[in-house]
């Protein structure tokens, strides 16, 4: 009979230790997710949850990712997004600017800590625009001030400078915790179990909420068979791999030479994860933060743009899905040739004189496998492009409501399917480390 190493999971003191200290830090990140912004108009932002069509359905997703503290207007409702934006525009500029790349290539640690430097150094300004276009921007959707004595004049100055200041503290202060984690809980899952801990604890609620406005049998079923068809998917994309064969050459033993070692080399469909997702969101909000500037400027023409433009990025926007769909499928296909060129996968298997049968070593390799990368990255890419657009579409069909809410879950469980993977193949390994691994007992 075939028993788990996980009953070793307790016994273990440095793996309790682990568990223990990561659940304690999200319990500190959860709680002070209930701070509220200074100055924040408590009755303004709840009507954040009652708005319907397309903003209702960015608000509701961004509560999501966000585990109820855009509702609240808490100083973590920017959640850790700031610095994962920031994070991305870095790994983005890699292969634009040649120094930055041979620094990689060169001195891969100290690539890492300049990396990690002044990814922290970015996600500053990122922050201190995503808070103020957050604020203006649920200024424009409830027609009213979610911040007393919201403004750049006179009186209003304090106020808002130490709103916004407050809301990149939140942000720095989650990154701070998701870093603890890293480093003495669960290795380098830190900001993903942070984003996790923040979906899961909103979903019930989101269920009550449905139970609670009495909706149609029928609509609650529809959406738990919706809601299982889309993890279903999420667990057969995520898990997809094509399997290269790769034939490795024989080691000689002693006066023998071992017989060459076939193997494959395993390409993920989706090897971008959910980061298409989070840069299109980013992109799209960008010029709508950047019009929000000027849409009170005295230049008629000046502010005809700026509300031209608000109103053309905005959730509300007919073309919104489109242009989301068209922005998560086309950063797909850009951000996984980025991340597969650094892999450099041609000249690596060259160094260890493996070779795919019928394609030469080194660049051709490497072209050869950027073409098969490419060719199954079009469904992965696809997949995300509905995941990131299926509020909207299930929007058409359902009343809006909880429901909707609900199901805007669909980019959350992205997330959560993909961080209780390598939770639990993290777990796994440091099972194994510490020598409990699986046996056969009789």
């Amino acid at each position: 009979m075939k028993r788990s190493s996980w009953r070793y999971l307790w016994k273990s003191e440095d793996i309790r230790n682990k568990l223990l200290i990561s659940l304690l830090l999200l319990a500190v990140y959860r709680l002070a997710a209930n701070i509220p912004v200074p100055g924040v108009d408590r009755a303004t932002a709840a009507g954040l949850t009652q708005l319907t069509g397309s903003q209702g359905n960015l608000i509701g997703l961004l509560d999501l990712l966000s585990g109820g503290s855009v509702s609240r207007f808490s100083v973590l409702s920017m959640g850790v997004y700031p610095y994962i934006t920031a994070q991305i525009i870095l790994q983005l500029l890699q292969p634009v600017i040649p120094a930055l790349e041979r620094m990689m290539k060169d001195d891969p640690r100290e690539g890492q800590k300049w990396m990690e430097k002044w990814t922290i150094i970015l996600t500053i300004p990122m922050a201190l625009l995503s808070a103020f276009g957050q604020i203006n921007l649920f200024n424009q959707m409830l027609g009213q001030s979610v911040i007393a004595n919201w403004g750049f004049s006179g009186a209003q100055l304090m106020p808002t400078i130490t709103a916004i200041i407050a809301m990149v503290a939140g942000t720095m202060f989650g990154i701070w915790i998701g870093q603890l984690i890293s480093e003495f809980g669960l290795r380098n899952q830190g900001l993903s179990l942070i984003i996790f801990s923040g979906i899961v604890s909103r979903l019930p609620q989101s269920l009550g909420q449905m139970i609670a406005q009495r909706e149609p049998f029928w609509i609650f079923l529809i959406v738990i068979f919706i809601l299982i068809l889309v993890i279903f998917a999420i667990v057969f994309v995520t898990q997809g791999r094509r399997n290269v064969p790769v034939m490795f050459p024989g080691r000689r033993i002693g006066n023998r030479m071992s017989m060459p070692v076939r193997s494959n080399l395993p390409l993920m469909v989706n090897m971008a994860g959910m980061i298409p997702i989070i840069f299109a969101q980013s992109f799209l909000a960008f010029p709508s933060i950047l019009a929000s500037f000027f849409v009170t400027s005295k230049t008629p023409w000046v502010a005809n743009a700026a509300g031209w433009t608000t109103r053309a990025f905005g959730a509300e926007s007919g073309w919104y899905p489109l242009m989301f769909f068209t922005l998560v499928v086309l950063f797909s296909f850009f951000y996984t040739d980025v991340l597969f060129a650094q892999q450099n996968y041609g000249e690596n298997l060259k160094k260890q004189g493996a070779q795919i049968p019928g394609v030469a070593r080194g660049k051709p390799t490497q072209d050869y496998l950027t073409r098969v990368q490419r060719r199954i990255t079009l469904p992965g890419a696809f997949f995300l492009g509905i995941v990131a657009v299926l509020p909207y579409i299930v929007g058409i069909f359902l009343p809006a409501g909880s429901a909707g809410t609900f199901l805007m879950s669909a980019s959350g469980l992205l997330i959560v399917v993909g961080t209780v993977r390598d939770t639990v193949q993290l777990i796994e390994t440091e099972l194994r480390l510490h020598g409990y691994d699986d046996r056969l007992i009789n």
